[in-house]
Formats: structure tokens, sequence, C-alpha cells
């Protein structure tokens, strides 16, 4: 009794399948209603249809069934068994086509061209109202071929309708293969529009989910690189003020100056940082790069040459100076930095090399050197951009962080700005 089994455990799919969009339904009408309250228009499509959607067209069915109450059908007990084949066949077959996987499989394509051969035997061998069971054969046929097929099919299922009602009822039945080439066409149009619909959707909500995590992403990395360098600034300016009150209170108190600033202009790039408006200035973050370097009494040397560079390619270097000397001053303990920038053929490369003892990328990378948050997202930043970044210990000591953009062709110009080291 295996097929007993099987056709048990049909049904109970079909009544979890009834459960679940009875359910999905109520809760699509519910928000229906609220988002009319609110006088919103409901971008929701509700719940994806399924074979329950085209059930009630077996009502289409209803004379052949009369006729066999009735007692009008030849042969009743053959009747019978047709219609039951069929909407045997018609129910399997819907709800197969909701589903694409099943609606591509070998066994959906079989029990569809059993139901033609039923179809066709039935109207072949009774007429009148056994007819229409070719427009219920073309609901199912346009539910399950959808595609560049659907016209080729539709057309050779019309003319076998036109055919064997013109066989059995005259030219006066001819509406039955107009119905059966309308049946066909739109319930494919509206299946797969709805499904189209609702892959937009999904496409669209997927799109929006990933916007907001990139949104996320530059927001805690920004949000990182600014507190990260302002504080580490703003410890090293008051270490260097606690030092120097004792005995020089006039630069003690320039000190203190300084770090006013730095946390106000701080406040000034968070929030411009939030907006998303913030485009960093390179020659504004090497001179804050001095002035950090020389507080925490490690000598500062910037060296640039190449042609003049996009705000873009100035906004991530300037990242770069900033994280690598937050690095320098925190971890470094070395004496002497080295910023230099050279431009060199089509591609621009910033190089931020300490003499410290301490590992600035805050731990050493497997592949590529790269270590901690912040170089991490600056290797994210400069890889979207086209660009490199690698950090590591040097081959004579210290730290050595090297960043490559690619640049536009230019001019180049070459101009060399060096700091020397101060006298102590």
């Amino acid at each position: 009794m295996s097929w007993m089994r099987g056709i048990t455990c049909q049904v109970r799919q079909w009544r979890a399948a009834r459960a679940q969009w009875k359910a999905d339904m109520a809760e699509f009408k519910v928000a229906q209603k609220e988002a009319r309250r609110r006088g919103e228009f409901p971008e929701n499509p509700g719940p994806p249809p399924t074979g329950f959607t085209l059930l009630p067209w077996l009502l289409m069915g209803m004379g052949s069934f009369s006729n066999l109450l009735q007692g009008k059908t030849p042969n009743p007990w053959i009747g019978g068994l047709g219609l039951f084949a069929f909407n045997s066949l018609y129910i399997y077959v819907v709800f197969r086509s909701f589903v694409k996987e099943k609606r591509q499989a070998v066994s959906t394509l079989v029990a569809l061209i059993v139901m033609g051969l039923i179809t066709c035997g039935l109207a072949l061998g009774y007429g009148g109202s056994w007819l229409y069971f070719f427009p219920l054969l073309g609901l199912a046929t346009g539910a399950v071929v959808r595609g560049p097929r659907l016209g080729q099919v539709g057309l050779a299922l019309t003319a076998l309708a036109a055919a064997v009602s013109v066989y059995r009822a005259g030219w006066a039945a001819i509406n039955v293969a107009y119905g059966t080439f309308l049946s066909t066409m739109v319930t494919a149009a509206i299946l797969s529009l709805s499904e189209a619909v609702r892959e937009l959707r999904a496409a669209r909500e997927e799109l929006a989910r990933r916007a907001v995590e990139k949104e996320r992403m530059r927001f805690s990395r920004d949000l990182h690189d600014l507190l990260g360098h302002t504080l580490s600034v703003i410890v090293v300016k008051s270490e260097a003020a606690r030092r120097l009150a004792p005995r020089d209170m006039e630069a003690a108190l320039g000190q203190i100056t300084d770090i006013e600033a730095v946390g106000r202009q701080a406040l000034t790039e968070i929030r411009e940082a939030v907006t998303g408006y913030r485009e960093g200035s390179l020659a504004t973050e090497l001179d804050r790069a001095r002035s950090a370097l020389s507080a925490a009494d490690i000598d500062p040397v910037v060296r640039q040459s190449g042609p003049p560079l996009t705000p873009q390619t100035e906004a991530l270097l300037g990242w770069v100076v900033r994280e690598a000397v937050t690095n320098v001053v925190r971890h470094s303990g070395g004496t002497r930095c080295e910023i230099t920038l050279d431009g060199v053929l089509d591609r621009a490369r910033l190089t931020v090399a300490d003499d410290g003892a301490g590992d600035t990328g805050a731990a050493t990378g497997a592949a590529e050197g790269i270590g901690g948050t912040g170089l991490k997202g600056l290797a994210e930043r400069l890889a979207a951009a086209g660009g490199s970044l690698r950090a590591g210990p040097s081959p004579h000591g210290g730290f050595t962080v090297t960043a490559e953009l690619p640049v536009e062709a230019a001019e180049l110009t070459s101009h060399v700005v060096a700091t020397a080291p101060r006298e102590q």
C-alpha cells in the first residue's frame, strides 16, 4: 500500500500549504489595512501564489460532472475515471508549477502530457461540455511552461483544441480554441510577472541591506580612525603639558591650547563623518602628523614628490597618514619617523617608516602583514579604489606602512619638503 501512503503524504502537504497560505493572507490583509490607515501606499505584494489560486477553475468541469450524475453520458464509468484522473493530475501539476525545481522536473512534464491525452480522449469521445477541459489544460500548461517555448506550446495546444472542437461540434465550438489560447498565455504572463515582481523586490531589499551594511562599515572605520588618532594626540600632548608644567608654564599652556584645538577639530570631523561629507586634506594630515610626532619626542621627516593628486586620492592617503602616525606614536617607541610621498609613473606611493622596536601594526598579519582594525579598514578602502596597503617590520628595524594608489596621468612637478630633526 505504498501508493496509499504517498497519497496521504501528499494530502498532508496540501493541508500544510493551505494553512500557511491562509496565515500569510491574514498577515497581508492586516498589513494592507494598517498601511491604508496611515495613508501610505502598501508595497507588499502579499504572499506568493500557490496551487490553491488555480483550483477554483476546476468548476469549469461541473457540466461534465452533472452529465455523469444525470446519466446523460454513455459509459459513465469511463467518463468518471477520466474525470477523476484529469482532476487529480490537474491538482498535481498546478501545485508543482509554483516551485521552479518541481515545475521543470520530468515527472511534471509527463503528468502534463498525460493530461493532454486524457483531455483529447474525453473530448473526442463525449464532446459537448467535455470540450471545456481544453481551457483547463491551457491553465495547467501556462503555469508549467514559462519561457521561450511558451509561444510554440501555446499555439500547438490551441491548434489541437481547435481541431478536436471542430471535429466534435463544428465551427460553433471554435471558441474553445480561443479560450484555450487565452488561458494558456494569460496564466503564464500573470504568473511570470508575479514571479518577476517578487524577485525584483527581493533584489531591492538585498541591495538596501548591503547599502546599510556598507554605510555601517564606513561609519565604523571613520569613527575608529578619527577617535583613535585624536585621542592619541590628546594623550601625547597632555603628557607633554604635564612634563613641561613644572619648568615652563608657557610651553605647557601652548600644549593645552593645542589639545583644545584638536578637540574642536575632532568634533567637526565627527559631525562630517556622520553625514558622509568628510574629505580629508593630505596637507592638513601631514601638519597634524608633524605636531603629534613632535609632541611625542619623535623627529618627523616629510618628503613629497610627484604630480598634484585628486581630492579622492588625497583623502585616502590622508587616512593612511593618520592611522600610521597614530600607531607610531602609540606603539613604536622610536625617535624618528619618515613620511615619503612619491609619484611613480601612474601610481602614488606613500611610505611611513619608523626606527622603533614596537609593532605599529598592532598585530602581524598572515599574508600581507596587515594587522589591527585600523590597518585592515585602510586595506579595504584602498583595495576598493584599486590600490594596496602593505605593513610589516622593516629590514633594518622599525615598522613600515606602504600605500599605493592609481593616479591620473599628469605632468610630474616634483618638490621636496624636508623637516630636519629637532635639536635637543
